[in-house]
């Protein structure tokens, strides 16, 4: 499973950091990201990165969001700097992988983190 923390409320122009730990049968996980999601839109990629490092990044939050991941801890994180209201939504950490076991390959969720930045 995989269980978010560091939500919360900001004022605009503020930072918080997400983590995402992943637990269980782990027998392997590839890619790690982190999806937001308002209201009455669709869930939005926000970043991904690879179990290499390589890092893909939604254009709304380059230069301000930066992922990373420990992979001996199986956690990823979400650093975000210079937050805006527009940045509040409900932020899911994904996971790309057979976190149950061998033969389990599939894309995995976590029950989401609320972030909020007001004015």
């Amino acid at each position: 499973q995989l269980v978010e923390s560091g939500g919360g409320l900001v004022q605009a122009g503020g930072s918080l950091r997400l983590s995402c730990a992943a637990s269980g049968r782990i027998f392997s996980i590839n890619a790690m990201g982190w999806y937001r999601q308002v209201p009455g839109k669709q869930r939005e990629l926000v970043a991904s990165i690879t179990s290499g490092g390589s890092t893909n990044y939604a254009d709304s939050v380059k230069g301000r969001f930066t992922i990373s991941r420990d992979n001996a801890k199986n956690t990823v994180y979400l650093q975000m700097n210079s937050l805006k209201p527009e940045d509040t939504a409900v932020y899911y950490c994904t996971a790309r992988g057979a976190l149950a076991g061998w033969g389990t390959e599939g894309d995995y969720w976590g029950q989401g983190t609320q972030v909020t930045v007001s004015l």
